[in-house]
């Protein structure tokens, strides 16, 4: 039985696998992550391994008690992986993107495969059928995108995420939504008809804490998954295991 622990750039999620089968899942703010992994641990004393994964916070406590209790993998850019990294920089590749595209070799062997990851930042993975990761693009996720026209102009309001009435914003508030997540959907879409022109037998995934909400609003066909990266890290904790 496996423990997943990804800290975030917003949240801590936390998971719990038995073989490939997710059991348990939570998503908690850092300043509660170590007491409810304590909790997580006493819930199942079957837990024999564990992985961290964290885009750049200390969590030196958090390591500390994990690798009291069963044998700890922390991810970064010296682990094996499930495919060849052909970044030209691999040591700053994130490990929240590593993850995701560990989870497409194990869940869509020899594809070419996109990975969009709605989160915090919009990233974009790719994959090949010849297991090559070659790259991608990250963006403002649409909060950010919200928070910096609040942020970074006198007036505007900082609004939360909400579908436009219509393209043609009638207030300064519809207008926003209009130009955030309008901005978005044909962001991703635009960047799938780039990818369909190389690659036309191309499958996309999209995942995220933003996955529900603009998974019906794409045109193109998708694969909407929001445990993908978890499913990611539980991979790569096997993989390393054997």
């Amino acid at each position: 039985m496996n423990l997943i622990i990804d800290v975030g750039n917003t949240f801590v999620k936390l998971a719990v696998f038995a073989d490939n089968t997710l059991l348990f899942k939570q998503s908690i703010s850092h300043k509660n992550a170590l007491p409810s992994v304590k909790k997580i641990i006493k819930r199942y004393p079957q837990l024999k391994k564990a992985i961290i994964s964290s885009v750049g916070k200390r969590n030196d406590a958090l390591k500390k008690i994990v690798k009291k209790e069963m044998d700890l993998l922390v991810l970064n850019s010296r682990t094996e992986l499930p495919f060849k990294n052909t970044y030209s920089t691999p040591k700053t590749l994130g490990v929240d993107r590593i993850a995701l595209v560990s989870a497409s070799v194990e869940n869509f062997s020899k594809n070419n495969t996109l990975i969009i990851d709605a989160g915090t930042c919009i990233t974009y993975d790719f994959i090949n059928t010849k297991n090559h990761y070659l790259g991608g693009a990250i963006s403002p996720g649409i909060q950010l995108r919200y928070q910096a026209l609040h942020n970074l102009t006198a007036n505007l309001p900082l609004l939360k995420a909400e579908y436009p009435t219509d393209i043609i914003g009638d207030s300064t508030q519809q207008s926003i939504h209009s130009g955030v997540v309008n901005g978005v959907l044909k962001e991703m879409d635009g960047v799938i008809d780039e990818y369909l022109q190389d690659y036309q037998d191309l499958t996309v995934i999209l995942t995220g804490g933003d996955t529900d909400f603009l998974a019906k609003r794409l045109k193109n066909s998708i694969f909407a998954n929001s445990n993908f990266l978890l499913e990611g890290l539980n991979f790569i904790l096997e993989y390393n295991s054997h």
